[in-house]
């Protein structure tokens, strides 16, 4: 009979506790797929009393999962930790060292620290799997690491975290604010008590790191995203956006240009027809631009106890039938150190809402300083009152305008110089309208 693989899963929450329910449940299953048994022999986590629902007779208990790492009975090293330092980071070094198989759901120390755990792991001759640092049980890493190898990829683009697609779709179809939408988001367990990695837009980032060097075979760059969160919306610009024929969504959007790499997570406009535009909820979705099987989108669950692990059982599979991939699709000397396209030089056309102050000359201002850096403009949109010049009321008057294509840096400056004429109330909202 062929040997079992024996499996060590350092963390129990949520998801590692998902892995090793669905690893004893489907055991025969998975075994006739991996061609081996696979069974989880040792566990580590810091609360070793708390009900977990898991039937954990015979296995090891670890409390430190570097011990874990190093333990004789463990063939491949499941770390669902989290965090790009500390236990986490020790784990799968540990593991590498002792030249055991690494699965991990870990994008923060990926994004980190991916080239140099990617630089031992090809010295120590052993797998890194990575499938559920992204997109929970959507299989956009093996897609763009296998499964597009004869492809140029041009562009991805995705949204990347359920918890803020959760609070866009809700706020839209709601009309309620940002706040009361995230609160009903923590309630619901899909956001944090502290919600600032996720709607700051630091989580998507991350991931978006990974996709980078995989798409484009260079060094991960997480320092190098644009990055912005969606605390500035409002119902009022989901409004214009559905008038518009737009959707909001919070995207990560990584291009190859003649610039170098341009990499950014924010806000964007999708026209609402679009494949990503019409994913709602916690879910995720990633568009593939290639040039030979042109543009792939996938979708699918981006967080959850029961599809993450789905992708982390894929990866042990995969292991267990020995396959061995570099850990971003080519081999970790080769891959590129990346040159960074400025955000400024980002072309694309814009949302800007105004609160504009009701006195004469200010339409006429703003319209000056847009044309001063040659930005066309294709619609003006006001909403509220009609100005009376007689006598200007001091409650300033929302006022919308949309752009032809033009360059971050010089919408920037029309911008700077908007608010230095003193003719707006507060910090202008510029959401970027993304191409189809």
């Amino acid at each position: 009979m062929t040997e079992p693989l024996k499996v060590g899963v350092a963390g129990l929450g949520t998801v590692g506790a998902s892995v090793v329910r669905v690893l004893k449940q489907k055991a025969d299953a998975i075994a006739a797929r991996a061609g081996r048994p696979i069974v989880v022999t040792a566990v580590s986590a810091r609360d070793r009393g708390r009900n977990r629902g898991l039937d954990l007779d015979g296995v090891a208990w670890h409390m430190d999962p570097a011990q874990l790492a190093r333990s004789k009975d463990v063939d491949v090293v499941v770390e669902l930790i989290g965090g790009a330092e500390g236990a986490a980071r020790a784990c799968v070094e540990t593991a590498i060292e002792f030249k055991r198989p690494v699965v991990t759901a870990n994008k923060a120390l990926l994004a980190r620290h991916g080239v140099s755990i990617a630089r031992s792991a090809e010295e120590a001759d052993v797998p890194v799997g990575f499938e559920a640092a992204v997109a929970g049980g959507v299989p956009v890493i093996k897609t763009l690491r296998e499964g597009l190898a004869g492809n140029d990829v041009t562009r991805v683009i995705g949204i990347l975290n359920g918890t803020c697609n959760y609070i866009l779709t809700r706020m839209e179809h709601d009309r309620i604010g940002f706040a009361e939408c995230l609160s009903d988001a923590q309630k619901l367990g899909y956001a944090e008590a502290d919600p600032t990695f996720d709607v700051g837009g630091f989580d998507a980032a991350h991931k978006l790191a990974l996709l980078t060097s995989l798409a484009f075979g260079t060094e991960t760059d997480v320092d190098g995203i644009y990055v912005e969160g969606i605390t500035s919306i409002t119902p009022f610009d989901l409004e214009m956006a559905e008038e518009l024929g737009y959707r909001v969504k919070l995207l990560g959007v990584t291009t190859r240009t003649s610039g170098g790499i341009e990499q950014r997570v924010h806000l964007a406009m999708l026209p609402r027809d679009s494949a990503i535009a019409r994913v709602d909820g916690v879910t995720n979705a990633v568009e593939i631009d290639a040039d030979v099987v042109g543009a792939l989108v996938l979708a699918g669950p981006g967080a959850g106890g029961d599809a993450t692990a789905s992708a982390v059982i894929a990866d042990i599979v995969d292991i267990a039938r020995g396959v061995k991939t570099p850990v971003f699709g080519v081999p970790a000397a080769k891959l590129a150190h990346p040159k960074r396209a400025p955000m400024g030089t980002h072309e694309g056309g814009y949302y800007i809402r105004l609160s504009v102050l009701d006195r004469p000359g200010a339409a006429a201002a703003i319209a000056t300083r847009m044309a001063e850096q040659r930005i066309s403009l294709r619609s003006i949109v006001q909403r509220g009152r009609e100005p009376n010049f007689d006598r200007p009321s001091v409650e300033p008057v929302a006022v919308v305008l949309i752009t032809y294509a033009t360059n971050e840096a010089a919408l920037r400056a029309a911008l700077d110089a908007i608010e230095a004429d003193g003719h707006i109330d507060g910090v202008p909202q510029v959401i970027r309208i993304e191409k189809r």
